[in-house]
């Protein structure tokens, strides 16, 4: 019997240990990269891109039936557990205003700001609750990426969509169209303030996991300039965005930002006092070592989240 990481949310798949041998039944490839590590366990080389990728196919194959993904070299290979986490803690506060029952289906929308290469939210939202969702990118082969990911898999093909955000200074500007409306937004925001700072944070990484390879930084799990760094850090980036949630107020029940270091909290609680939302909420998550969180933040009223959840998710009679 695996271990069980009672850390993680109660409804993730990933609260076991990874199963190894199931996971190559799933997908023969990532046998090459499976090996008994230094603690005498089975593992994979966490430092290696190719692994990880590899790992991510087999997770993404084995446990959301999703049989055609892949990322050009150097995009976020995101860690699946962590990321599933966020999406369950995002239905849990869906289920706040629907009478305590997470709300599933398409007509349940998402809005992913960077959505990246990976398209991972969205992936993890359609597979366990049916949602729906809009994927958001300034990077154009990200979006290119994305688009192939949806394409090669029948179960996203209809249900996530793609923009292309065309200014870097913009968040929803540009994205959400008048009249649109989006029952939460999620975001995994760029966290360093600088190329510099994300390499930096990149050796960092290497280190920990014992992999220090000299001058030539290897990412673990890649990234892009507009995945990693934005000026000005996420403060700047979460700020942004709460200044630009304000125009589209009524157009999303819930807005919602990863917040990586718990130190940014007091800046972020600052700036959303300023526009004054109805409700803020914190919601804190844990993945091994690994304490993360996101804030969320609505305009809505306790009775206006029923009533939007009662016109949008209950059943027309």
């Amino acid at each position: 019997m695996s271990e069980e990481k009672h850390i993680l949310h109660p409804r993730n798949k990933h609260r076991s240990r990874y199963d190894f041998p199931e996971l190559i039944k799933s997908l023969p490839a990532l046998q090459p990269f499976v090996a008994v590590n230094a603690h005498g366990g089975v593992s994979i080389d966490f430092s290696d891109p190719a692994a990880v990728k590899m790992l991510n196919k087999a997770l993404l194959k084995h446990f959301y039936g999703l049989s055609n993904w892949d990322i050009p070299a150097n995009y976020l290979c995101p860690p699946i557990p962590g990321r599933a986490d966020y999406i369950h803690y995002l239905a849990d506060l869906l289920a706040e205003g629907n009478k305590g029952v997470a709300p599933k289906g398409r007509q349940v929308k998402g809005l992913d700001i960077g959505m990246g290469a990976n398209c991972i939210y969205p992936i993890i939202g359609v597979q366990e609750y049916g949602w729906s969702f809009l994927g958001s990118d300034i990077d154009p082969g990200a979006i290119k990426a994305a688009k192939a990911i949806i394409a090669a898999n029948p179960a996203l093909t209809n249900a996530v969509g793609c923009r292309q955000q065309q200014h870097k200074g913009h968040i929803f500007k540009g994205i959400v169209k008048p009249g649109e409306r989006f029952d939460f937004s999620m975001c995994n925001p760029p966290f360093h303030a600088s190329a510099e700072e994300a390499q930096l944070g990149s050796r960092r990484k290497l280190q920990n996991l014992g992999k220090n390879r000299g001058k030539e930084t290897v990412l673990n799990f890649g990234g892009k300039n507009s995945e990693l760094w934005y000026e000005g850090g996420e403060v700047a980036f979460i700020r942004n965005m709460i200044n630009e949630s304000v125009a589209i107020a009524g157009q999303c029940l819930w807005f919602s930002s990863l917040v990586s270091k718990s130190s940014n909290l007091g800046f972020i609680y600052k700036a959303l006092e300023k526009v004054k939302p109805a409700v803020v909420r914190t919601v804190e998550m844990a993945q091994g070592q690994k304490i993360s969180r996101f804030v969320a933040w609505s305009f809505l009223s306790a009775s206006e989240q029923q009533q939007w959840a009662c016109n949008r998710w209950q059943p027309k009679k």
